[in-house]
């Protein structure tokens, strides 16, 4: 019996007691999972965004002592004089919250599960199944080689051709590393569940700092794919901050200016002649194939080019911000 209590995907989350299930019939679930190919650490900073700035409810709370290996990622602790306190546990939770205009919705936020991956997505799909789920979005990102100066990119996929159509320049088959959110959005379309997934371009050299108008780039098209009004002034906000600061780091430095002179040189050639955004079209306007696509970017990004590039724009001869910080240092690590 213990086993197959063990087995059971219902025994990965508790329900919480005070949420009216009435009200969670039939509402669209906003998803983001972070742990893994995070560029510009897009995902926390949406699930920071919305938990923060928007009422929510607790619905049910995932048992991360099945789901994270703590070797691998250990959560933190602090140290204070002469005793332990304040440990963080990593947390995976379902929320009820509610937009701009007062819309309810369910946001899936927290740290990606390393272990048990298809008894995690058994035990998201009888969650949707059991709130009538309308719609499923979820948002990853991913580097890129795009300038910052450039609008944010965006790649959909999904069974929703309605949301997903004209959105992509290019329809590229390729082996990637698999992600929980990959695989939940594969088996929930197995389940005829309507799903979308949204990848944010992120400037290559920017990837490993917080990059706000990224994270401005998901919540818009959460929104407009899942017909909510997301916050996004704070973001826009400290994103402008970011933009300054980066605009007098490449103007202080005539080599950071060749490199992003560069990288918009080969955006706008091979964005010229398509309607909608496309990193990668051949110089005859014609879509680039699907190997030419894969072996560009992999060799791009793999080139001595590319890693010159990011330890350059990464303050290699940048000066930091000393006002502003670490923190705040659009080219810095956190």
């Amino acid at each position: 019996m213990q086993e197959e209590m063990m087995l059971d995907p219902r025994t990965l989350f508790s329900l919480s007691t005070t949420v009216d299930p009435e009200r969670l019939h039939g509402l669209p679930l906003l998803a983001g999972l972070s742990g893994f190919l995070d560029a510009g650490q897009v995902i926390s900073q949406v699930s920071e965004e919305l938990l923060e700035t928007l009422d929510s409810e607790l619905v049910a709370v995932f048992d991360t002592d099945q789901l994270i290996d703590y070797r691998s990622r250990r959560p933190r602790i602090l140290f204070e004089e002469d005793h332990f306190t304040d440990y963080q546990a990593p947390r995976l939770e379902l929320h009820l919250l509610h937009d701009g205009l007062g819309e309810p919705f369910l946001l899936l936020a927290g740290l990606e599960p390393d272990l048990q991956w298809e008894r995690f997505v058994s035990a998201v799909r009888l969650l949707i199944e059991d709130f009538d789920v309308s719609l499923v979005a979820w948002i990853h990102s991913a580097p890129m080689a795009v300038p910052h100066t450039r609008p944010i990119g965006v790649t959909a996929h999904g069974n929703r051709p309605d949301l997903t159509a004209g959105m992509n320049a290019w329809r590229p088959t390729v082996q990637v590393d698999a992600s929980v959110g990959s695989l939940m959005e594969m088996r929930l379309m197995e389940a005829g569940v309507d799903v979308v997934g949204l990848v944010v371009h992120v400037p290559h050299y920017l990837a490993e700092a917080e990059y706000p108008p990224a994270a401005v780039a998901a919540l818009e098209h959460l929104g407009a794919t899942a017909e909510l009004m997301l916050p996004t002034d704070r973001l826009r906000e400290t994103g402008r901050v970011v933009e300054r600061q980066i605009a007098r780091q490449v103007s202080g430095s005539a080599e950071v200016q060749s490199v992003v002179s560069s990288l918009e040189e080969n955006y706008d050639e091979r964005t010229a002649s398509v309607e909608r955004r496309s990193l990668l079209v051949k110089e005859n306007s014609e879509l680039a194939s699907a190997d030419e696509l894969g072996a560009e970017v992999e060799a791009y990004l793999a080139s001595p080019q590319a890693e010159e590039e990011s330890s350059l724009l990464l303050g290699g001869t940048l000066d930091r911000d000393e006002d502003q910080g670490d923190a705040s240092d659009p080219f810095g690590k956190r």
